[in-house]
């Protein structure tokens, strides 16, 4: 029986999802499984590591189930996951000393301000990255001065650091392998963006040392094996991991430099291919490793915005204003076009391009007039002027103006958001047949590295193409009002 299946294991901020790919990369069937997401009282993201290690192994089986095949077809397995987010664990148990940190949590924002006041920004210059709560460094840093567990492991030298991909592939091969790729190692601001190494002063920096973080591999390496706790009657190797934007990235077949795509899930990354070098990160952005294949490597620029699909989730889970956020983009279209209600969601401060960590979320502009649909609608526009924004940066800071977009993730159904974004750019908005394409580049990466496929699979996969039709008076004005808004956001918290 040959094995000619490959799945895509896709670890996001909100669930873990199972994706099982054909001979052609064709999608034959998925699985998923959503996790808790922890909020303390301080407003700190967290989530159980353990817990989602359990739902990628059911997610995984309850593929294999529906989709009928036997276990023995799959040739190997790549893995996007979450960026950012950090997580440490005893080498010795296995088990982790805390919940992970999660991408969107802030609470190293003061780690941050210390270590700027000494002069830090000047080291992690060689990560490509600005200094910020955001990324991986900082987070581990304040696990290990505020976590009683982590300080034991790491005066034993028994500790593990590292991002979901590595936590993942140490739990799957049963401890066997920690390794990450460089993609999600770019993004700790612990790598060295020319030499590819784990960066000393960069560790020194956080507290870290090198020993206590993963193996280095190229994007579509051998992570390692896995029988998925004695489900699959042989082991079947792991042959990709990659960061999700990056997987998207690669998965839109986003090849050339000046290409450029947007991942509209819990957050959103806006991420463009600058080619084989990397660049001086403009501020607002971050230049950091696309992926690295086969001795080459490939260089992006990025930014981040931290709320954009979860902020349909607030609407829908917190205020009830929706059934289901996949209702959002239904109800704007019907509010009133007039209406001048503007939503910053800066719920946990601002990422890219703005980098305001103390901003407060705003609603404002509101007459009497607004009502359930237009809160609804100034929801769905706060996604595509954020990710407007960064897209401009991109073209600043690279020299290159992007000629369209490509979109995937969850919110790239929604067809308002869609048309609204294509408006505001004032380009093309491609979405293809395939939402997953985090999932689908991991899988196709791995499924290269496996020689079940050539890369050229997804040549000539159609999608859907939104046009602008906003004139430019009109978007002159939209924009306007944001700054506004983005202003208010962004005034300190000492008006209480």
């Amino acid at each position: 029986m040959s094995a000619q299946y490959v799945i895509g294991l896709d670890q996001s901020t909100s669930s873990t999802k199972a994706f099982l790919f054909g001979p052609g990369c064709e999608l034959i069937a998925r699985s998923g499984r959503s996790h808790r997401q922890l909020i303390s009282p301080e407003g700190w993201v967290s989530h159980d590591p353990m817990e989602i290690h359990q739902n990628a192994l059911e997610a995984v089986k309850s593929l294999i189930d529906r989709s009928g095949i036997d276990q023995r077809q799959v040739a190997a397995i790549g893995i996007s996951n979450q960026r950012e987010t950090a997580l440490a664990w005893n080498r010795h148990t296995g088990l982790p000393v805390c919940d992970a940190v999660v991408w969107q949590c802030a609470r190293a924002k003061d780690v941050c301000e210390r270590l700027q006041s000494a002069g830090g920004e000047e080291t992690v210059k060689a990560s490509g990255l600005p200094l910020s709560p955001y990324f991986t460094g900082a987070k581990l840093r304040w696990i290990l001065e505020n976590v009683p567990e982590a300080a034991a492991a790491a005066r034993e030298n028994n500790l593990c650091c590292g991002t979901m991909d590595s936590w993942l592939i140490y739990k799957l091969t049963d401890g066997r392998s920690f390794y990450t790729d460089c993609s999600n190692a770019s993004r700790t601001q612990l790598l060295n963006l020319g030499t590819l190494n784990w960066d000393e002063g960069c560790c020194r920096l956080f507290g870290l040392r090198p020993e206590w973080l993963p193996g280095l591999h190229g994007s579509n390496g051998l992570f390692g094996e896995t029988d998925l706790n004695g489900y699959f009657p042989a082991p079947v190797p792991i042959l990709a991991a990659m960061g999700d934007s990056h997987a998207a990235l690669y998965g839109h077949r986003c090849l050339s430099p000046g290409m450029t795509k947007a991942t509209y899930g819990t957050g959103s990354s806006v991420m463009m291919n600058i080619g084989p070098h990397p660049l001086a990160p403009a501020r607002g952005l971050a230049c950091s490793v696309g992926w690295q294949m086969d001795g080459g490597t490939t260089y992006v620029l990025e930014g981040n915005v931290n709320y954009t699909g979860a902020v349909m989730s607030w609407l829908s889970k917190d205020l009830g204003l929706l059934d289901s956020a996949d209702r959002a983009g239904e109800l704007a279209s019907a509010a009133d076009p007039r209406d001048t209600t503007y939503l910053v969601p800066a719920f946990t401060g601002l990422g890219a391009p703005y980098w305001c960590a103390d901003a407060k979320a705003v609603l404002c502009g509101m007459t009497r007039r607004t009502g359930r649909a237009e809160l609804v609608k100034a929801a769905e526009e706060s996604i595509a002027y954020q990710i407007r924004d960064v897209a401009a940066l991109l073209g600043e800071a690279s020299g290159i103006a992007p000629s369209a977009l490509c979109a995937d993730g969850g919110g790239a159904k929604d067809r308002y958001l869609m048309q609204f974004q294509s408006d505001l750019l004032a380009l093309p908005v491609t979405v293809p047949q395939c939402r997953e394409l985090s999932a689908l580049g991991a899988a196709l990466a791995a499924g290269i590295s496996a020689g079940l496929y050539t890369g050229r699979e997804l040549d000539g996969a159609t999608g859907t193409v939104y046009q602008p039709r906003m004139d430019g008076e009109t978007r002159a004005r939209l924009c306007a009002g944001w700054q506004h808004a983005l202003r208010l956001a962004m005034q300190n918290d000492d008006r209480r």
